[in-house]
């Protein structure tokens, strides 16, 4: 899908729509659209619909017409959950924007015991908020009709029980004292949830590893470097859409 993406909350039923708001000052006073271009209205929660700029009126109006029918793209067979401990300044945001760009079905911000960054009262709801708005927007970027969820913040005891209800789940360590498989070579499921474990700079604690283990987790690591915690669940998921056919 290639025309620009604008996110509506409820696709139109007609042949014709006007984009105002946000979106709309985006289209006309961003993106500098004009009459005769592609578009993509979605709703980002899998449905959307093409159509064709008729005009672009004042700084936040995009009239569009010739809106064909609304298509809905299937949930992918096999769905990747990342659970991405919290990363210090804004490596959040750029772990969010570059799973999503890749193709995360879900995020799961976790508050590890290792985290520098503690996401409690206001602060943590703004923070949510921005994975959230940034998971919109990288999604709009990445022409996915389909956004990413942003859960909220996870406890051990509640990754733990995401864990147990997965058709593969594995935590991403390497360390010397504790054996680990390679992602690229362990088996994987036809179909179903896969859910990855990313932990903090600090890496995932004894503990933590033991709880997730317990819960039927396997521990993997991704090659011979290190890679900080916002780049490591990018790499992972980039990983399984190869190997699982997603990217094919």
């Amino acid at each position: 899908m290639t025309a620009p993406v604008f996110v509506v909350e409820q696709l139109p039923g007609g042949p014709e729509f006007v984009l105002e708001g946000p979106e709309g000052r985006h289209a006309v006073s961003v993106k500098r659209l004009h009459a005769g271009e592609d578009v993509v209205l979605t709703d980002g929660r899998g449905h959307w619909a093409e159509g064709v700029v008729k005009a672009a009126e004042g700084k936040d109006r995009l009239v569009i017409t010739d809106l064909e029918s609304v298509h809905e793209e299937p949930r992918p067979g096999v769905r990747i959950t990342v659970v991405q401990a919290l990363p210090k300044g804004d490596r959040g945001e750029v772990a969010v924007e570059t799973m999503t760009e890749t193709g995360t079905d879900t995020i799961v911000p976790w508050q590890a015991a290792r985290c520098i960054t503690q996401w409690k009262g206001d602060r943590g709801l703004k923070s949510l908020a921005k994975w959230r708005n940034t998971a919109r927007e990288a999604g709009k970027q990445s022409r996915r009709v389909r956004f990413p969820d942003v859960a909220d913040v996870a406890t051990t005891k509640q990754v733990a029980a995401l864990l147990a209800t997965a058709d593969f789940a594995a935590v991403l360590h390497e360390d010397r004292g504790c054996d680990s498989e390679p992602l690229a070579t362990v088996a994987l499921p036809d179909e179903g949830e896969i859910v990855l474990v990313v932990g903090p700079e600090g890496g995932v604690s004894p503990e933590e590893l033991a709880v997730f283990a317990a819960a039927g987790a396997r521990t993997c690591r991704l090659g011979p470097t290190v890679l900080r915690t916002s780049t490591a669940g990018t790499a992972a998921t980039a990983l399984l859409l190869g190997r699982t056919g997603r990217w094919s």
